[in-house]
């Protein structure tokens, strides 16, 4: 654990070393001292100790600490990069330690469920609006924070790793949000854009990775890229049709965090969405998948999640029912695309 006098001026703070978190530690190093948060005590000691993440050297301006209160007071502007499974618990043992001067900005492309005390999905009959939270909502629900905001774009984090040029969206209701957001981010390789409707990009980068993993699939069956580019439209107008059953706004859809995020995720190999889907096509289960995979696929529960609240809305979502039966049912992605390619979508767009 790091000296609580090891440092003068505020640093930031990150929550969560997973992939795409050691990358906004790294670009946040550049200009800044970065205080992360970790679990491990072993990783806690090697990032102080040898200024490295599982042998892979990083940022000497990053340093590790197991104490979400001396982060906490030690950072004014914090972000947190868990994956949703994990967000509430991580939340809630931030909490004591959060006020309201403090700013939150999150990278996580996830729901979380809000169900009465001692229910389950499975005890649901439906999910409405009010059962599902996006990362934002979770930090509004279980933190005094006000000033909170999102990442989401493009994004893959290998290729942030790598310094490849790429850019972001962060989004908040709050100006102030968005300026520091652009202001500790923004370099010569990484744009940093502003969007107001925080709920849209959230969601933008939410249900893409539902498409990505059929995206996936197509790969896996060979099936080529008019095929490809047949889901990707059609995944689209699917998306906005979700995304405004949960609030979402047009604009966060068809910019960089909606379109811009759906076109990289359903065409790399580094999306771990996509690999779900291209590793179903080729034969194995979901639990062998779930069982080998270092990071969680955020779409696979999205899946789940979106299919029993879109029934809710008695509104259709044709890829999102039937990815869901090979997912977690007996349907075969042959099957399932064949359906797909007889389904009678009678207009090209029709959300305009």
């Amino acid at each position: 654990m790091i000296s609580k006098n090891s440092f003068k001026s505020k640093s930031i703070g990150v929550v969560g070393l997973g992939s795409f978190g050691t990358a906004i530690a790294s670009l946040l190093s550049e200009k800044n001292h970065v205080i992360a948060y970790a679990r491990r005590a072993e990783l806690v000691d090697e990032i102080n100790s040898n200024h490295s993440i599982d042998g892979v050297a990083i940022n000497p301006n990053i340093q590790a600490t197991q104490d979400p209160e001396f982060l906490c007071k030690a950072c004014d502007v914090i972000f947190f990069m868990v994956p949703s499974s994990a967000f509430i618990d991580v939340t809630r043992l931030f909490s004591p330690f959060l006020y309201p001067y403090h700013m939150i900005i999150h990278g996580t492309k996830g729901l979380c469920l809000n169900l009465p005390e001692g229910k389950s999905q499975e005890d649901m009959k439906v999910i409405r609006r009010e059962n599902i939270l996006t990362m934002s909502e979770v930090i509004l629900k279980e933190t005094v924070v006000v000033r909170v905001g999102c990442l989401a774009g493009p994004n893959l984090a290998k290729e942030l790793a790598g310094g490849l040029p790429a850019a972001t969206v962060v989004s908040s209701k709050f100006n102030e949000v968005i300026l520091q957001g652009q202001n500790l981010l923004r370099s010569e390789k990484f744009q940093v854009y502003g969007n107001s409707d925080i709920i849209g990009v959230e969601l933008s980068g939410v249900l893409k990775n539902i498409i990505a993993i059929a995206s996936g699939a197509l790969a896996g069956l060979g099936l080529g890229e008019n095929a490809k580019g047949l889901l990707i439209s059609r995944g689209m107008v699917e998306l906005i049709y979700m995304g405004n059953a949960l609030g979402g706004s047009l604009k966060s859809f068809i910019g960089l965090a909606g379109i811009g995020d759906l076109v990289t995720t359903c065409n790399s190999t580094l999306s771990r969405n996509y690999t779900v889907g291209y590793r179903l096509a080729k034969g194995e289960t979901l639990a062998e998948i779930q069982t080998t995979m270092e990071e969680v696929a955020e779409g696979i529960n999205t899946v789940r999640l979106m299919k029993n609240f879109m029934e809710s809305t008695g509104t259709r979502a044709p890829i999102t029912e039937n990815l869901y039966k090979v997912l977690f049912g007996d349907l075969k992605i042959e099957e399932a695309v064949q359906y797909l390619m007889k389904y009678p979508f009678s207009v090209d767009v029709d959300f305009l």
